[in-house]
């Protein structure tokens, strides 16, 4: 059964893997900057505009607006990682003293909101 994939999602796949293979090029050769440079732009052709926003609010901030940069900069992280949320807190949850926290009446609730409404795909 072969895998149906949309247009978007083919170029997606495209990007991420001569990303890779850039990367790896530039490791093998001895760490090459011009090949990592390339690779890391094409591994994160996908993301520009979260990038930017996490970039753009790091700027904010060197300008010496550090709330509104700081705002910024945290939306932009979540459109990046947004998709580790729920790992992150799966693991989380396993450790001793993290997990029985995590089960506390008010905190569940809002850990349990987070884990549904982020998704891997």
């Amino acid at each position: 059964m072969p895998i149906q994939l949309s247009d978007f999602q083919k170029i997606g796949l495209g990007l991420s893997i001569f990303g890779v293979g850039f990367i790896f090029l530039g490791m093998i050769m001895l760490f090459d900057k011009g090949l990592l440079a390339v690779g890391n732009i094409l591994f994160l052709a996908g993301l520009i505009k979260a990038t930017a926003l996490f970039f753009g609010g790091i700027a904010i901030v060197l300008l010496g607006w550090p709330l509104i940069g700081m705002i910024v900069e945290v939306y932009g992280f979540f459109l990046l990682f947004g998709g580790f949320i729920p790992i992150a807190i799966n693991f989380l949850r396993r450790l001793p003293i993290i997990g029985s926290l995590l089960l506390l009446p008010g905190i569940r609730q809002v850990v349990d909101r987070l884990c549904e409404t982020r998704s891997m795909v």
